[in-house]
């Protein structure tokens, strides 16, 4: 089994110092976006935006995978 990329690595963590370690700094009821207090605005917008860091390291990880099968000269 390969190790993955430290660049899938990075992209998998964005999300998970976004909501764990980030709430510490703005964790008040005010400012309010949309109607609702900025740190539900900020947990609910990461429930979008980690698929697509998930996407980023699933494509960064892919590429490299068969970057290095051409360098081999393996077929698959």
């Amino acid at each position: 089994m390969k190790r993955p990329s430290l660049g899938s690595l990075l992209f998998a963590l964005i999300p998970f110092v976004a909501v764990c370690f980030s709430v510490a700094l703005w964790d008040r009821v005010y400012p309010m976006v949309f109607g609702i207090p900025f740190n539900f605005f900020w947990l609910i917008s990461w429930l979008f935006l980690t698929p697509l860091c998930m996407w980023g390291a699933y494509r960064r990880e892919t590429s490299t995978t068969t970057g290095s099968d051409r360098q081999e000269g393996g077929a698959l």
